[in-house]
């Protein structure tokens, strides 16, 4: 009997648990992509924040979260690699999840911002690189995810700079504020329900086999858009004019951006929950296949519903338990936030994701966000960041990958040595 065969139970219950605590760890840290802007411009309060998260996080990872994924994630391992000795993949899954959990769990209490991709890809690099040999390692692909660390804050941030000139210029620096606020937000609301409407098409549907093509995405994205527009044009007629001239004029224009502000957050966190569900399902989903098929390895595993589950309930609990610790940082301590700050950061994350979905770039989520809210503030100026924090987040990005890759090795050879190999490089 193989090894992986002979401790069949106990290697599905660490599976479970290990995948558990990374949902656990994506829903501390990452959630903040979503729900970090919201709370921070305080267009909601912390506890609307993971109700809604809760709501449609869970919703993406449920119902959009993947039927089939790829058993080696973003194929940075070949898993013919694996075939003569499936033990060796099993304890790499195991090693991958425990790793980028427990970095997730160590860069949360500090409230760093980091991306759960490059945690779990370190991980995975580590154990195939030392465990394995480093040729399993597809380096080109790890190479392409490194670009990231440039393009995605780069991106964003250059985007979310010119939005928010754009809202400075047609709305605040104008005669009447509040005018021109009523003008041209159904504008910008055109472009949240077009960007998110494209992230969540491109993101999360073809997970569930609706695999539509640019042209026919692009055309029902612009519908949304639209029907969006002329819902927030009414809602804005609810909202009065404040003093004429002062702050309470403005105050009144920022009620009608942080109407935009729950959009979004509600639905950039149904597009985050279907995306980045599966850094913690996928490796899980690779061993419950390897498991269930007895020790063969195959290059892609079904994914049961009752991991998608699983990884659901993880990223709310995360969430509910520790998620304050980065949206804090997200929305506060980088530069302050207002709703029309917010609205711009989040409308630059979005485009960010879109361009780089329909061109190939890779881009963290993570680093995609950050970058949009050092766009913004650096519109006011560099007094408006505080570098001491920014110093801080870059430093955890470098830091995230060999972090990974170290605890993933650790606890690769701890499990090889628990369990033992039928087979040895």
């Amino acid at each position: 009997m193989s090894i992986v065969m002979q401790h069949a139970d106990i290697l599905l219950i660490l599976a479970c648990v290990f995948g558990f605590f990374m949902a656990w760890g994506v829903g501390a840290n990452d959630v903040a992509n979503a729900m970090g802007t919201s709370v921070g411009s305080k267009a909601i309060t912390i506890r609307q924040a993971i109700v809604i998260a809760m709501i449609f996080e869970f919703a993406g990872a449920w119902l959009a979260g993947g039927e089939v994924t790829s058993t080696i994630r973003k194929g940075i391992v070949d898993p013919s690699i694996f075939t003569g000795h499936p033990e060796l993949l099993v304890y790499g899954m195991l090693a991958a999840l425990l790793a980028a959990g427990t970095w997730l769990m160590i860069a949360t209490h500090y409230g760093w911002p980091v991306s759960t991709t490059h945690s779990i890809v370190g991980a995975i690099v580590g154990f195939a690189s030392v465990g394995i040999s480093p040729d399993a390692v597809q380096w080109g692909k790890v190479g392409t995810i490194a670009l990231s660390w440039v393009t995605s804050p780069l991106l964003s941030g250059i985007i979310g700079f010119l939005l928010f000139v754009s809202v400075q210029k047609l709305i605040f620096d104008a005669k009447d504020p509040f005018a021109n606020a009523k003008r041209y937000v159904p504008v910008y609301i055109f472009l949240v329900g077009f960007l998110v409407a494209m992230v969540t098409m491109i993101k999360g549907l073809k997970h569930i086999g609706l695999d539509l093509s640019t042209q026919l995405s692009t055309a029902i994205a612009a519908l949304i858009g639209i029907a969006m527009a002329i819902l927030g044009a009414w809602l804005e007629r609810r909202i009065h004019r404040g003093q004429s001239g002062g702050k309470m004029q403005i105050a009144s224009v920022e009620r009608i951006f942080a109407l935009l502000m729950m959009f979004t957050a509600c639905a950039m966190a149904f597009a985050h929950g279907s995306n980045d569900v599966a850094n913690a399902v996928g490796p899980l989903a690779a061993v419950v296949s390897v498991v269930s098929n007895a020790g063969t390895v195959g290059a892609s595993a079904n994914m049961p519903v009752w991991v998608l589950l699983l990884g659901g309930m993880g990223i709310v609990a995360g969430l509910a338990m520790y998620g304050h610790k980065v949206i804090a940082t997200v929305g506060n301590n980088i530069t302050e936030l207002t709703p029309s700050r917010g609205f711009a950061a989040t409308l630059a994350t979005a485009a960010t994701v879109v361009i780089a979905s329909g061109t190939g770039l890779p881009i963290s989520t993570t680093h995609t966000l950050v970058g949009a809210v050092l766009g913004v503030g650096l519109a006011r100026g560099i007094a408006a960041l505080n570098l001491r924090v920014i110093g801080s987040i870059f430093a955890s990005w470098l830091v995230t990958l060999p972090a990974g890759a170290t605890l993933a090795i650790i606890f690769f050879f701890i499990l090889k040595l628990t369990f033992g190999t039928e087979f040895e490089y």
